[in-house]
């Protein structure tokens, strides 16, 4: 057979990602303050959207995909449900002069309210905290009030400047002295001031030589068994082997464990408490609550300002009484505009019934949790949620990132109820990494402190409860609650 060449037109749908579907992709996955932010940038950017003094309104504004029964803003929902970022459907352009026709009154486009909004944007200012004195504006306030020469204070300023936040130095002493241009002697120098100063040890290189300044300015020698055993010994202290300390040194256990209790008074992070970052309190996206039986989910649209198109320039798009309806600049403008508030509004809201979905889906597979606590946590992930409420996987992602839930047994991140699971050894319902988590720190508080249970008593115990875990499993969910190995959790009386 030939091969030719022929011209065929040929008609086909083409999935594709729009500039208005990319902001809905955006505004879902946002977290609660960064979709208020965003949100006081666009009341900023575009002069066609305002703040409504009225409450939450719904209404039924159609961005139309080429289904004129489609509602509840079905275009923009299935097409960010329902495919991917790489495949998602074009969405059509928002019917401007219908739009106007159909709301000749006031344009009611709320999402979220609040009757105290403006006045806690009023006290925006007012309600700031001052912030804390950082460690190097105490250590060069110390410097002031010394004795020193130029040099000296010139070199232990920038010392100063390159503490981390636990006080130690955060680059090399070369490299300062490189930057001075002065010797390594000259910053030796001017570091042990630094170090002297107020909390001791800020400067230091590493632990050891934190806690042997400190030791100094107390008052011990460097031939007493606690300077030995910081000098020479950290790494048997942190394993508590008195025993090889003491023969190591020549004495008795007792002088090492001494020397322990000594040391446990030392500050090993002399900056940690200074430049602390201020309490931040965690706002929930939504409520679960419990009336008459049954657990509710309740939105929290406080303090995201309620929106809508100004009636004002509305007004200005519509052509005078008995002239004809030419399109110039101006006008495109402010069409373009309206297009995109409208866009926002109907996002904002998409994203308000998306995160319902979620958390009431999440309150069916969780209601035991809702109940009785952490110990009756399903293992539920991302394609439990999905299938449920008939959305993608990375749609219920999106949905759930960065998001809080306040519930009856606490505050949660939603991502923190997608668990993997643990097999039961009886043949019953698979149990939830939180939950075997929680075992495993109960069964810890409730060991010795001279004998800490071994990650292979702990495994064991939970067999004994039917559930199948290996060594290394409880060794990471130990290491996840930062428990230390047994053999760091074991306490001598006389340190107590």
């Amino acid at each position: 057979m030939a091969l030719e060449q022929r011209l065929q037109i040929k008609q086909s749908l083409q999935l594709r990602m729009t500039p208005q579907l990319r902001q809905a992709i955006k505004i879902l996955q946002l977290s609660r303050p960064e979709l208020e932010s965003m949100i006081t940038d666009e009341l900023c950017q575009n002069p066609v959207l305002e703040e409504s003094a009225d409450q939450i309104v719904e209404h039924n504004l159609e961005l139309r995909s080429g289904d004129p029964e489609a509602g509840e803003s079905e275009a923009g929902e299935a097409a960010i449900q329902d495919h991917e970022p790489e495949a998602v459907e074009q969405v059509g352009q928002v019917e401007l002069e219908e739009y106007l026709d159909r709301h000749s009154g006031d344009i009611h486009g709320s999402v979220g309210a609040g009757s105290d909004r403006d006045d806690n944007r009023d006290r925006l200012f007012e309600n700031a905290t001052a912030a804390d004195d950082s460690l190097a504006d105490a250590l060069i306030d110390q410097l002031a009030l010394l004795m020193m020469s130029d040099e000296e204070r010139r070199i232990a300023t920038m010392i100063v400047g390159n503490l981390d936040e636990e006080g130690y130095l955060a680059c090399n002493i070369d490299e300062i002295a490189f930057a001075a241009g002065v010797s390594r002697e000259a910053v030796e120098e001017a570091r042990e001031i630094v170090q002297e100063l107020e909390p001791p040890g800020c400067g230091s290189i590493d632990l050891r030589e934190c806690l042997l300044v400190q030791l100094r300015l107390i008052g011990y020698e460097s031939d007493d068994y606690v300077v030995q055993v910081v000098d020479r010994h950290l790494k048997d202290l942190e394993s508590q082997k008195y025993d090889k300390v003491a023969r190591d040194l020549g004495t008795e256990p007792g002088e090492i464990i001494e020397a322990h209790r000594i040391i446990r008074t030392l500050d090993p992070k002399p900056g940690h408490n200074f430049g602390a970052s201020d309490t931040r309190y965690i706002t929930p996206d939504a409520y679960i609550v419990k009336l008459d039986d049954e657990f509710q989910v309740m939105l929290n649209d406080d303090g995201i300002p309620a929106l809508q198109v100004s009636p004002y320039y509305r007004e200005m798009l519509e052509p005078p009484v008995g002239h004809a309806n030419d399109v110039g600049d101006a006008k495109g403008y402010l069409q373009d505009k309206v297009r995109s508030a409208l866009w926002l509004i109907k996002s904002i809201e998409q994203r308000q019934r998306t995160l319902r979905k979620v958390v009431e889906s999440i309150v069916r597979f969780q209601h035991e949790f809702l109940v009785h606590g952490v110990c009756q946590l399903r293992p539920m992930v991302l394609k439990d949620v999905a299938a449920d409420i008939g959305m993608h996987e990375s749609t219920v992602s999106r949905a759930t990132s960065g998001k809080y839930v306040h519930t009856p047994q606490g505050l949660f991140e939603l991502k923190w109820f997608f668990t993997s699971s643990l097999h039961s050894t009886d043949g019953g319902d698979d149990v939830s990494s939180e939950t075997v988590k929680q075992k495993i720190e109960a069964i810890i508080q409730h060991e010795s402190p001279r004998q800490p249970f071994s990650d292979q008593y702990i495994c064991e115990k939970l067999s004994k409860e039917n559930i199948d875990i290996a060594r290394r499993t409880v060794a990471k969910y130990r290491e996840s609650l930062g428990i230390l190995p047994s053999s760091k959790r074991r306490r001598v009386v006389a340190l107590d």
